[in-house]
């Protein structure tokens, strides 16, 4: 665990992001600090969270599932219950396609009423190594202005979005003014980092941008920013370069700096263009081996831990 800034806890950290991306900078950060607040996007209206969202009016609870399974413990009880939330049904009945963690945050939300407060109690279970909040308290739908071979024309939703298979050229949220989760303003105000991404670019990292009074929070905070640059093209950013991207976030969030841009040693990148746009925006690249090497597309922890511990520990 990192020493100094932090304590024997190590630094604080905020990782803002959803689904398997934010799942691989928080199994990295867990082996360096428990100082951890995941911030997570709200707008999935697909699968299991979908059905969930619409049948109870609540958020949808993946991609929170998601990172309170990545922060858990490695002792058999975490490890355990890890595989308890994970788990998804397979039948011909109505339960087909849940993941047996989102129905346990549903009932725990339900009992409680309370969002944070429930996730902070199933984080109690599983005895995570750090804490997760949604990044708005009320679900949100995504809007992305695209080009294809139909011409330019809107498409609305996340799973529409994440699948276009388009040129994604702006995205919104709706509600346009969400009422951010305060536990989330705070976070971010008290953080030794803020760390965006990997992850589905359009609509899963961009959207904390576009939440107002968490834009705000990250503009004033006194923590180091940094950007986790995806290791392959995904459906939304197949035509996006690594310098696409840092201009990308660029341009959604024109006021907000960035410290340090991550890239794997590996990628095609154009590196002079991508020092460019690293300046552009105020930020240093760091360009260290962050792939399993047994399947580049997945991020390798104890790699990527290495990494982030070089980052998080510079002044």
């Amino acid at each position: 665990m990192i020493a100094g800034e932090g304590g024997a806890r190590g630094r604080k950290v905020v990782a803002l992001g959803g689904g398997h991306g934010l799942y691989a900078t928080l199994s990295a950060l867990r082996l360096l600090t428990r100082n951890i607040t995941a911030i997570v996007t709200v707008a999935d209206d697909g699968g299991s969270s979908g059905r969930l969202r619409q049948e109870f009016d609540i958020l949808p609870p993946g991609d929170l599932r998601m990172a309170l399974s990545a922060l858990c413990d490695d002792g058999e009880w975490g490890l355990t219950w890890r595989d308890v939330l994970q788990y998804r049904f397979s039948s011909d009945g109505p339960l087909n396609g849940h993941s047996l963690g989102n129905l346990l945050i549903t009932g725990v939300w339900d009992l409680l009423g309370d969002s944070v407060g429930g996730l902070d109690l199933v984080g109690r279970l599983l005895d995570t190594k750090g804490r997760v909040l949604p990044m708005a308290a009320t679900p949100l739908r995504i809007e992305a202005d695209v080009v294809d071979s139909v011409g330019e024309h809107t498409i609305s939703g996340q799973v529409g979005v994440a699948t276009c298979h388009a040129d994604i050229k702006q995205v919104r949220i709706i509600p346009s003014n969400p009422p951010a989760v305060p536990q989330a303003i705070d976070a971010i105000d008290d953080a030794d980092w803020v760390i965006f991404g990997p992850g589905s670019w359009f609509t899963s990292v961009i959207p904390h941008l576009l939440v107002p009074e968490l834009y705000e929070a990250l503009i004033s905070t006194r923590a180091k920013r940094a950007l986790a640059i995806n290791l392959v093209p995904d459906a939304e950013t197949r035509t996006l370069s690594p310098s696409d991207h840092v201009r990308s976030f660029h341009e959604h969030a024109p006021s907000l700096t960035l410290d340090s841009i991550l890239i794997d040693e590996n990628s095609p990148a154009d590196w002079e263009d991508l020092q460019v746009a690293a300046r552009e925006c105020g930020a240093e690249v760091l360009a260290r081996p962050l792939a399993d090497r047994s399947d580049p597309a997945r991020h390798d922890a104890l790699f990527l831990a290495s990494a982030l511990r070089e980052m998080l520990s510079s002044r």
